[in-house]
């Protein structure tokens, strides 16, 4: 659909455009819907093994992918889909720690799905939709 406009961040996101012909984040007008982002470092790709890590590095990167497409980020997420492996009250806790974080003035829709696997062993994706206003 090339009338869609779409975006990578630096790294990652650059190499997998190049590796699997694919991209972060997607404007459809006046909306924002972004793949699943994993709690590894956008530029070395450096996944650490601690759930916290993983999870805070997680809704940074939605934030970061959300600003590369031109939002403001995590105050104009309205949906959130997180998909963990494995599902526990750890993971819970580490993501309702950022949701309050990240959206102060917000409650965004939440579904959650437990997986089999994720990439390189990740512990969870988030996969969210933002409206610009």
């Amino acid at each position: 659909m090339s009338h869609l406009q779409y975006f990578v961040y630096e790294g990652f996101g650059e190499r997998v455009r190049k590796d699997f012909h694919a991209s972060q984040a997607v404007r459809v007008d006046n909306r924002i819907e972004i793949s699943g982002q994993c709690g590894l470092d956008p530029i070395t790709e450096k996944i650490p093994k601690d759930v916290n890590e993983q999870v805070d590095l997680a809704f940074a990167n939605v934030e970061l992918t959300l600003q590369k497409a031109g939002g403001k980020g995590w105050d104009q997420v309205y949906k959130v889909r997180a998909y963990c492996t494995p599902m526990n009250e750890e993971l819970f806790v580490a993501v309702a720690r950022n949701l309050k974080k990240y959206c102060p003035n917000h409650q965004p829709i939440l579904t959650g799905v437990e997986v089999a696997g994720l990439y390189e062993g990740c512990c969870l994706e988030l996969e969210v939709a933002a409206h610009l206003g």
